[in-house]
């Protein structure tokens, strides 16, 4: 006897509901990609050069904060941000508003929203797509750096057997129930160095040129924040494996810190 089986509330037999599932497993990595390619390419205001705090003030107020509004950041708001992070400030030479070795300018600065993921053209001042839905909540880590399990890499130790049951982390303010990282800003940035640019050095050095040129951009986004109401804080306790599958990144990338950028709650 033929076996069936209800699927979706319609009798089916059993070859029926395989075929209908390979179809489905089939077409779903065509869908994402459509998906991804419904983003369109965001063109950035043109930045505001006389807003904001003077920069002795603005120092005054730099600040980390864990909490931040739920409130969409606005598109000037973002224009401005991304232009003081890292944009060209000389068009004429194409030179840049944070310094890098060599004049490698190998900082890119990926950009998660709701929406999907872009990528800061610097040269075209706009965003350019790179993957379509909601990651900000795949970029961090648990407290202690460790994105697992207890026990699995990066995670808390393992408890010995017949050893008493620990208290769950609780993390930061701001953090999730359970010591999960706080909840995403509404914009998520993430600053990655790009080694292959620098034009020498071993790949030690190439890796320490990387790490400062990534804290001058990270110092410019906290400037800014500071001078236009704004808040954010640098976070270096970042899923580095997951960002780098999830961007797609190259060997020499490496993703160095998370700014979590939003307003004040």
């Amino acid at each position: 006897m033929e076996h069936v089986i209800e699927f979706g509330g319609v009798i089916m037999k059993r070859a029926s509901v395989k075929r209908s599932v390979l179809a489905i497993l089939y077409l779903f990595p065509a869908l994402t990609w459509a998906q991804a390619q419904d983003l369109q390419t965001i063109k950035l205001n043109e930045p505001n050069k006389k807003r904001g705090l003077p920069v002795m003030e603005a120092l005054s107020l730099r600040a980390s904060v864990r909490e931040w509004s739920a409130k969409d950041v606005n598109l000037q708001d973002l224009s401005d941000l991304l232009w003081a992070a890292n944009g060209i400030n000389r068009p004429e030479i194409k030179k840049r508003t944070a310094a890098s070795a060599m004049n490698a300018q190998d900082v890119d600065i990926y950009v998660f929203m709701k929406n999907g993921v872009y990528l800061y053209d610097a040269q075209g001042h706009a965003l350019v797509p790179v993957i379509a839905g909601d990651h900000r909540d795949e970029i961090g880590m648990r407290p202690g750096g460790g994105p697992g399990r207890p026990g699995g890499p990066g995670g808390a130790p393992a408890a010995k057997p017949g050893s008493p049951p620990q208290a769950k982390p609780q993390g930061p303010p701001g953090a999730k129930p359970g010591g999960g990282p706080p909840s995403p800003a509404p914009i998520e940035l993430i600053l990655v160095s790009d080694s292959s640019r620098f034009g020498g050095g071993t790949p030690e050095l190439k890796h320490e040129w990387g790490a400062i040129d990534t804290g001058l951009v990270s110092q410019n986004i906290a400037l800014f924040c500071a001078g236009t109401g704004m808040v954010t804080r640098p976070r270096g306790s970042i899923a580095r494996e997951k960002i780098k599958e999830l961007l797609k990144l190259k060997d020499t990338q490496c993703p160095f810190l998370n700014h979590p950028i939003g307003y004040p709650k």
